[in-house]
């Protein structure tokens, strides 16, 4: 994995974290957009540094990659 492609893979988690956060607090849903502009603004421009704009597959298989390599130098 090319560092690009580990910056894109942690900003796209990074992003679905927030995201997840965001929408499961009723306090905070309503603003969602406004509190993931930042993280979908990061997580787009590293995707299109790293040439991942458009390629999911690739995308995924990185984002599993990085949480493989994560667990397995634990905590």
């Amino acid at each position: 994995m090319t560092e690009p492609e580990r910056t894109a893979a942690k900003a796209y988690v990074r992003l679905l974290r927030t995201a997840q956060a965001v929408l499961a607090d009723p306090a905070t849903a309503p603003r969602a957009l406004a509190l993931l502009t930042g993280p979908m603004a990061e997580a787009e421009e590293s995707l299109r540094a790293a040439g991942l704009a458009g390629n999911e597959a690739r995308l995924f298989a990185l984002v599993d990659d990085l949480q493989t390599d994560t667990c397995a130098s634990g905590p």
